[in-house]
């Protein structure tokens, strides 16, 4: 993943949530993908669930760590539907 992780910061039994996200790879790969993300969340119902689980786990920036963990789900995704020549069928809305 292009930067779309954080380093780990373990203590004992606590881990430490104010890290930095490494910044390795292509930084413009990295903007376009949280922000096709935080496109896809707006429109899917299934990005929005997800990036709505993804907020509500951390206390402090909630909004910048929801959108890279949702672009991470979105390039698996996008790996997914490239490897196996589909296309992509949003879930129905219930």
């Amino acid at each position: 993943m292009p930067g779309l992780v954080w380093r780990r910061s373990q203590s004992g039994n606590g881990e430490r949530q104010l890290t930095p996200r490494t910044h390795n790879g292509d930084q413009y790969l990295r903007y376009y993908l949280i922000e096709a993300a935080n496109s896809v969340r707006a429109h899917d119902p299934t990005f929005a669930r997800f990036y709505d689980k993804k907020y509500r786990e951390v206390p402090k920036y909630q909004h910048r760590r929801a959108c890279v963990m949702t672009a991470r789900k979105l390039v698996r995704v996008i790996y997914a539907l490239l490897k196996n020549h589909e296309l992509y069928k949003p879930a129905k809305a219930v």
